[in-house]
């Protein structure tokens, strides 16, 4: 197994629900928080909203099956930011990436994110788990209440959970951060993804 086939959702997921609570989030963001730091090296939370805002497009195509540059490039290649428009980009971003995962189509046969060939459940786990991650990131970055969607919090953690160990893991994680069995299952989810839940930006 490696990360790019580890733990494939069973069943298709509607992203709806967590999707708004990141819309949500990004709502809140002042524009003077806009440089500040976040849990991921390297990111303000400008860079951060510009990674969502790219996932986002880049995962609603994956589920369209309409390849092409946006489904291909390398998430890493440049630095992401945001435009101006960026406060009405975002959310509709969002909802069109949710609208797209909800067609049972995206989740059969293979698709593209990334330039990296993937089944499409596959590519649907990786969806929700960018949306869970990344939506803790930015409630953690801004100093906002988080309380992810409960369906797409487990499957995140599934996902971590599978990919634990696997070939080229840590292309994409840290090093798992130790956090106690009994912690909440966002707390695990979050050590999983190589963050620590009680750390700062």
């Amino acid at each position: 197994m490696t990360v790019d086939d580890a733990g494939p959702l069973t069943a298709p997921l509607d992203l709806t629900a967590q999707t708004r609570v990141v819309a949500a989030l990004a709502r809140a963001v002042a524009d003077e928080e806009l440089s500040a730091a976040t849990p991921c090296p390297a990111y303000a939370v400008r860079h951060l909203l510009g990674h969502l805002l790219g996932l986002s497009v880049a995962f609603r195509d994956a589920a369209r099956k309409d390849l092409g540059p946006t489904t291909d490039t390398d998430p890493g290649a440049a630095l992401p930011d945001i435009g101006p428009d960026w406060r009405e980009a975002l959310p509709r971003t969002l909802g069109e990436l949710a609208e797209a995962w909800r067609d049972p189509a995206a989740w059969t046969g293979d698709t593209r994110a990334g330039g990296v060939q993937l089944p499409g459940a596959v590519a649907g786990a990786v969806a929700v788990n960018e949306l869970v991650v990344h939506g803790w990131d930015l409630a953690r970055a801004t100093g906002q209440a988080y309380e992810p969607d409960p369906d797409a919090l487990a499957a995140s953690h599934a996902f971590l959970a599978a990919s634990v160990g696997a070939p080229g893991r840590d292309r994409i994680f840290g090093p798992v951060v130790p956090v106690p069995d009994d912690a909440p299952l966002l707390d695990r989810a979050i050590g999983l993804s190589g963050r620590d839940p009680n750390g700062r930006p």
